[in-house]
């Protein structure tokens, strides 16, 4: 039986920025991903599944580092990481319009969404993005979604959008699977620095000094 625990959206950003951190990502791009997972669980999206997903195909290959020529957003070997083309696409908001970007091939489309919406916050408009089996738009606060988001990479477009939004909820807590979050915790245990013979005495307190 699975097993589900509740968190605070400040609980998963933390863990998710520091699982990040211990599967390889650089700080800055790990403080992109644990802020891109809370925006997906405050929308009720099981953001935690997504990142545990991608930290396992991120420790294995993909890529990190995206090129964009005429509008198509490409990698040189692998499925993009969502997370740095997402980074590089809300650097160029202003860039995007209705002919929109593609990209061919992003592992975990679920963390485009994020950076869509700070695309939209920024530019004051809808942005869309779409895949194969879904469909994902956004006003920079609220997320209409219909479809399946897709597990392995697929090609998605980003462009914006005269799309009308109805109202969507907004979740303060996430609810991850036991296994999910496990793999997260192991994952950000990687951050914690050894301990060492000083770190153990300083962290002994009192109890290794007589102050009487």
């Amino acid at each position: 039986m699975t097993m589900y625990l509740t968190f605070s959206l400040n609980e998963v950003e933390v863990t998710a920025k520091k699982a990040a951190r211990g599967s390889g990502f650089t700080w800055g791009m790990a403080e992109e991903a644990g802020k891109a997972t809370r925006w997906l669980c405050g929308k009720g999206v099981n953001g935690c599944a997504e990142l545990s997903r991608l930290l396992s195909i991120a420790e294995r290959n993909i890529e990190r580092t995206p090129i964009l020529e005429a509008g198509i957003w490409k990698s040189v070997a692998s499925s993009l990481c969502p997370i740095s083309v997402g980074a590089c696409m809300a650097d160029q908001a202003h860039e995007l319009d209705a002919q929109g970007w593609q990209v061919n091939d992003v592992a975990c489309p679920a963390f485009l969404m994020p950076f869509a919406a700070e695309i939209a916050a920024k530019t004051g408009q809808t942005v869309d993005v779409t895949g194969q089996e879904f469909t994902a738009v956004t006003d920079g606060i609220h997320l209409n979604l219909t479809g399946q988001l897709p597990v392995h990479g697929v090609p998605v477009t980003i462009r914006t959008s005269q799309k009308t939004l109805r109202p969507s909820d907004a979740f303060s807590r996430a609810a991850p699977t036991e296994t999910d979050w496990t793999v997260l915790q192991t994952l950000a245990h990687r951050t914690y620095a050894p301990a060492t013979e000083a770190s153990r005495a300083k962290g002994a307190g009192a109890g290794m000094t007589d102050n009487d």
